[in-house]
């Protein structure tokens, strides 16, 4: 059996890029030149680039603070990305803040745009608002917000908490989509732009997968059968199934309390082994792809042992190919099964 090729390429459909920035990281030094919050880290621009990730979804990640504070536990760390609870123009102003950023890395030549043509000598970047709040209207979903340089690709409804559209993994599930959400989910059809399920609550995806004409995926979730079948935050083999139906691809998230119900750091075969679900639950080897979210609110310390920084993702491509994958369906896997799906049909 061959081999994976050292130089694979990967595409990493979830990463919070503008988050870290807000949160002090320099995101164009050196890896290990990085200070500051969660520590160790895990990712810088370099970082990923010279570990093969040639294409992201990079986040604009904002999250409704409460009057009784941030589910966080660091009033620091919510900071970036915070915004009063149901405050429409503050999340605007959150998110607009984080797309700008973006855009100033594609005009400034620092990363490329997921709506160029392919270029191995930048990562090409796509955008991904995960949670709809500073979308002030579904109306408003236009020309400040849909741009070329920084596309945005696809839009979650809302994070883990109820926001003003739907509600989140952490609410209860007799919650579903507000009526501005419906009026949202036409609008991002029009828009050929793609939904993101991975942060809604039980009844609020079903009623999108209903409701949307548009293609659907899961950036960064991983398989309930594997770990708590209760929690929303991961996916039902119905879901997976339904994604996979509309043509959808499911990210493998890397934090480790995703990846095992165990008191123990998880490992690259616990990894394997929720990829290895998606496949045999859908058939195929074609409906799976990285969705990291490496530093996404956590450290190093939270990924896989031997898997805590991009340049480790061989690894896992490796411990697939001792599972009996090829070296197509390995590369598929690490970048051409996202890269088809955003380079294909929109809507």
């Amino acid at each position: 059996m061959s081999s994976f090729p050292t130089d694979a390429r990967f595409f990493d459909a979830h990463l919070d890029l503008a988050y870290l920035a807000e949160l002090g990281r320099d995101l164009h030094a050196p890896l290990d030149s990085c200070r500051g919050k969660l520590q160790p880290p895990a990712v810088t621009l370099p970082s990923l680039k010279d570990a093969g990730v040639r294409a992201c979804l990079a986040t604009v990640f904002t999250e409704p603070i409460p009057a009784e504070g941030t589910s966080l536990g660091d009033e620091a760390f919510a900071e970036a990305a915070a915004y009063p609870e149901g405050d429409a123009l503050a999340a605007r102003a959150a998110g607009l803040r984080q797309l700008k950023l973006y855009q100033s890395w594609v005009r400034a030549g620092a990363v490329g745009s997921l709506a160029g043509a392919p270029d191995d000598s930048k990562i090409r970047l796509g955008v991904l608002i995960e949670n709809a709040d500073p979308i002030e209207t579904p109306h408003a979903f236009d020309e400040e917000w849909v741009n070329d340089d920084a596309p945005i690709v696809a839009v979650g409804l809302t994070w883990a908490k109820p926001g003003r559209y739907a509600h989140g993994n952490g609410v209860s599930d007799d919650l579903g989509l507000t009526d501005l959400g419906r009026a949202l989910v036409e609008r991002l059809d029009e828009r050929s732009v793609v939904h993101d399920l991975s942060h809604l609550n039980r009844r609020s995806a079903s009623e999108l997968l209903d409701r949307a004409s548009g293609r659907v995926v899961a950036t960064h979730s991983n398989c309930a059968a594997l770990l708590d079948p209760e929690n929303h935050r991961h996916l039902t083999d119905e879901q997976i199934r339904a994604i996979e139906q509309r043509g959808g691809i499911i990210g493998l998230n890397l934090y480790d309390g995703f990846l095992t119900t165990e008191r123990r750091r998880a490992t690259i075969a616990d990894a394997v082994s929720h990829v290895e679900h998606v496949c045999e639950v859908v058939g195929h080897r074609r409906a799976v792809g990285l969705g990291t979210d490496m530093d996404g609110g956590f450290s190093a310390k939270k990924l896989p042992e031997d898997l805590d920084r991009p340049e480790h993702l061989p690894r896992l491509l490796e411990a697939l190919r001792d599972a009996g994958w090829n070296d197509e369906d390995g590369a598929g896997f690490a970048h051409d099964n996202w890269a088809r799906f955003f380079a294909g049909p929109r809507a």
